[in-house]
């Protein structure tokens, strides 16, 4: 579950950093408890949950017997930080 806020401020501090190659570490570093995959948007065939800049935020459901994307942050224990291309 993600605590109340803290999509929030995952938002600010995505938007706060200075490259697009230092937000993964940055978003590891600030937010620990929370699992992070990062890869390129093409990867992911589901709508993301928000669009950031140049980045798709989509909720990882790991509580499960298979990790899922979900869009209930109550369900979330994790993110997939998704890059999109220049013509994405």
């Amino acid at each position: 579950m993600l605590p109340e806020g803290e999509l929030t401020n995952i938002e600010h501090t995505l938007a706060s950093t200075d490259t697009d190659s230092e937000a993964c570490l940055m978003l590891r570093q600030r937010f620990p408890h929370l699992a992070w995959i990062c890869c390129e948007a093409s990867d992911i065939t589901q709508s993301p949950f928000h669009r950031l800049g140049q980045f798709d935020l989509h909720l990882l459901d790991s509580g499960g017997h298979c990790a899922q994307i979900t869009n209930d942050p109550q369900r979330a224990t994790g993110i997939v930080l998704a890059k999109r291309s220049g013509n994405s």
